[in-house]
């Protein structure tokens, strides 16, 4: 939380001395001597260890009324959901789209930001009210008020005057901005539709005269009158911007529900013994934290004191709880159980696991997947489209319609431009995005970008590293065998020298010495060769141990240690060759269990019709072992982990589509390599880094939700632009008149504008199907 460089006290003084909060004292932040505190976003120093915990215990106490306040909605990032490459600071409109941006990234403190939605629902009121009146008249109204029909062209343009002009002045801004950007979207449709036929009505009613005779309605012989058009379009507009504002707020519902899973306090265990709840904001590295029956766990940590079981669910998706015990990991957000724990706190702020995976959601949700670029590229041409369509239509009408052939030219012009909007076409993939990124989190799958949620479904060959991936990546030491020293002597030089390693082997091989309280000498001279081994001296003697390929690269003859080894292997053991002075001293067997979930997450993906392959740097005879009992359809042995990424690419090269799963820094290579690369949320960060897709359980399960939420994804987009494509590719024909000739049928710019804003709610409605997506 290094944010004090831009967010300094505000009683920063000249000097380079700042204010104790507390007691008032002026002090220097390069040697206070009682330490500083971040909080809110400032770093606050204090004179003396005292005045730091009175301030810990109570924070809002010290706080001057200007640093109580929340930060400004100006400084907010804004972006758009369909252009996420628009970012501004402050609320606005897309200059690209026209849309209402939404805050980049949401926070736990931050209110929503419905002021957009307010002002469209209040203009939609009043031209709903003033557009009532204007359509009764329109529809034969005025012919129950004799003597009149002169005057009531007066009442038209004095209802639909603030209806187009006040109402639907966002939709002029955002048409006008549309010219200057020259970037054509659904407003420029809207706002000259709206424009022609307010402006042609208005003309009509102050000066009629300037008509000829073919504009003057054969039936009434006076100019007709459109401004029920402008207005109900300006009214149905406004209703699918309304209905729009408030479905797009569900789409962040996941990471508005995860943000509010983090507690607002925590526990402090002080240094005098004393205990107190402290604002979550003022938890440091290394403070120990009170978790108490029931309660959430702040942040990320490790468990110093007791036991208990937690329940995990909201950021794994596994429903049975965990049990936890001393020097095992917990999760900040997930709920304790029945029992009372004291952990270390290791991550807070922004570098839990939570906040990474609300930061993960969040750039997911704003990137773009490849079917994306097909509609920008259709969108680019759309509306340029959509205007030559209307003038040819305009065209038409005016030499070959019925009387009165402009009136009608106008009206089904304007039909075409306001059944076109393509607000229904841009949002058909970023809401699906959007809404299965979330759906993911909750889910236990982080997707990296919609790229990743794109190619998952598209993964013929999976090629899964074995320890932590297919195992539980926790080795227990099972077997020595001696073949000159004692096994407590064998052991006890072992876990001397794999103490500096650390490889997963290593630590089994030190904890089964350390069961056995087989007590550990010092090591000289220690050596890893990376993916074989390693070697030191001990008490004078040089040690050995690692792998075949290390035993015979060092010159060393196995002799009779192969028959043993073989035996060990036929067990499922991975066997690690001791050699002491040049000669083979012993083995050692180690056992890596495999997940209770792995057999049946592998039978659903070749139920699927994915390839399932294994990597591992284990002996053939051990890994075939593995990959007979877990159901693969085949493995690779002896692999060093720069020949992951190779095997890899030889897949590739065959024409599969290779998603790669591994957890370790080893594996990054691989998983960057791969179409789709998937961590285990249980690895490193590097792995993660490198992958596409995080499984934050860590086991193959949440890998079959991946897929099968990657294929509900982009079955849901298909739908989305079926929708759309589907709806333009009919509505246009219909709107420029096409039936007329053979039915009489006329598509009426009201019922248009009806249509165009109920495509996009439902373009929006059908992504939100996604949220109850089976996984």
């Amino acid at each position: 939380m290094n944010e004090h460089a831009s967010h300094q006290h505000s009683n920063y003084a000249q000097s380079g001395t700042v204010t104790d909060p507390v007691c008032g004292m002026k002090v220097n932040p390069q040697n206070a001597k009682g330490g500083h505190v971040v909080f809110q976003g400032h770093d606050y120093h204090f004179c003396s260890i005292k005045c730091k915990s009175k301030f810990e215990q109570e924070p809002q106490r010290y706080l001057s009324s200007e640093e109580k306040q929340k930060p400004a909605q100006s400084d907010v990032e804004y972006t758009c959901p369909m252009h996420p490459e628009i970012r501004q600071k402050g609320p606005g409109s897309c200059p690209i789209c026209g849309m209402a941006l939404e805050p980049a990234e949401l926070s736990a403190n931050q209110e929503d930001d419905n002021s957009e939605y307010l002002i469209m629902k209040k203009r939609f009121w009043i031209s709903a009210l003033l557009s009532l009146p204007l359509v009764f008249l329109a529809m034969g109204g005025k012919h129950f008020f004799s003597n009149a029909h002169g005057f009531f062209k007066y009442v038209e343009l004095a209802l639909a005057t603030p209806v187009v002009l006040w109402c639907g002045w966002p939709f002029f801004e955002k048409f006008w901005q549309s010219l200057k950007n020259k970037s054509l979207n659904m407003f420029t449709l809207i706002g000259l539709g709206v424009a022609v036929a307010y402006l042609y009505s208005f003309v009509a009613v102050l000066f009629p005269n300037i008509f000829p005779d073919s504009f003057l309605d054969p039936m009434s012989g006076e100019v007709g009158l459109y401004f029920e058009a402008a207005s109900v379009i300006v009214a149905l507009v406004l209703l699918g911007q309304v209905l729009e504002l408030k479905a797009r707020g569900q789409t962040s519902a996941a990471i508005k529900s995860l943000l509010q899973l983090a507690p607002k306090e925590a526990r402090k265990i002080f240094a005098d013994g004393t205990e107190k709840d402290v604002p979550l904001e003022l938890i440091q590295v290394g403070d120990k934290l009170r978790v108490r029956p029931g309660e959430k766990v702040p942040v990320d940590g490790v468990v110093l004191v007791g036991e208990t079981s937690i329940d995990e669910s909201m950021v794994t998706g596994e429903s049975f709880p965990v049990a936890k015990t001393i020097n095992t990991k917990v999760i900040g957000a997930t709920i304790n159980g029945t029992g009372s724990i004291v952990i270390g706190a290791e991550k807070v702020g922004k570098d839990t696991l939570l906040s990474q995976i609300v930061h993960m959601v969040a750039e997911a949700q704003r990137s773009r997947a490849p079917i994306q670029k097909l509609v920008d590229q259709v969108s680019a041409y759309f509306v340029p489209a959509v205007i030559f369509s209307a003038v040819i239509t305009f065209a038409v009408w005016s030499f070959w319609g019925p009387e009165p052939k402009i009136a009608h030219a106008i009206i089904n012009a304007v039909a075409v431009l306001i059944i076109a909007c393509p607000c229904a076409l841009g949002l058909a993939t970023p809401m699906s995005i959007m809404v299965a990124t979330g759906r993911g989190a909750t889910m236990g799958v982080l997707f990296k970008n919609a790229e990743a949620i794109e190619l998952m479904r598209k993964v013929d060959t999976l090629v899964i590293d074995k320890t932590g991936t297919l195992t539980l990546g926790k080795p227990k030491l099972v077997t020595v065998r001696s073949f000159s020293l004692t096994d407590t002597e064998l052991l006890s030089l072992s876990a001397s020298l794999e103490r500096a390693s650390e490889h997963p082997l290593a630590a089994a091989i030190v904890n089964g010495a350390k069961e056995k309280q087989i007590s550990l000498l010092p090591v000289e001279d220690f050596k890893s060769v990376t993916g074989k081994g390693a070697t030191a001296v001990i008490s004078g003697k040089k040690i050995a141990i690692g792998n075949k390929a290390l035993i015979t690269g060092l010159g060393i003859s196995l002799d009779n240690s192969e028959t043993e080894a073989n035996s060990l292997r036929s067990d499922g053991q991975t066997v690690m060759y001791v050699a002491i002075d040049g000669k083979i001293a012993g083995l050692l067997g180690v056992i890596d269990p495999i997940k209770e979930t792995t057999i049946a997450a592998i039978q659903q993906l070749r139920k699927a019709g994915v390839k399932v392959v294994m990597i591992t740097g284990d002996n053939e005879k051990t890994a075939k072992v593995v990959a007979d009992k877990v159901g693969l359809n085949g493995y690779f042995a002896d692999v060093l982990p720069q020949g992951k990424a190779d095997i890899v690419k030889k897949l590739q090269a065959e024409g599969r589509f290779v998603g790669m799963a591994g957890d370790g820094i080893n594996d990054a290579p691989a998983l960057a390599q791969a179409q789709v690369g998937i961590a285990m949320g249980t690895g490193t960060d590097v792995a993660i880094q490198s992958a596409g897709i995080t499984l934050i359980k860590g086991d193959l399960v949440g890998l079959v939700r991946a897929r099968a939420l990657s294929e509900g994804t982009i079955r849901n987009i298909r739908q989305n632009l079926f929708f759309a494509f589907f709806y333009n590719a009919l509505g246009v024909p219909v709107a420029a008149g096409v039936l007329y000739p053979y039915f009489g049928v006329l598509l009426s710019p009201m019922i248009a504008a009806a249509a165009m804003s109920l495509s996009s709610v439902s373009v929006i409605a059908n992504a939100l199907r996604l949220k109850k997506t089976g996984l």
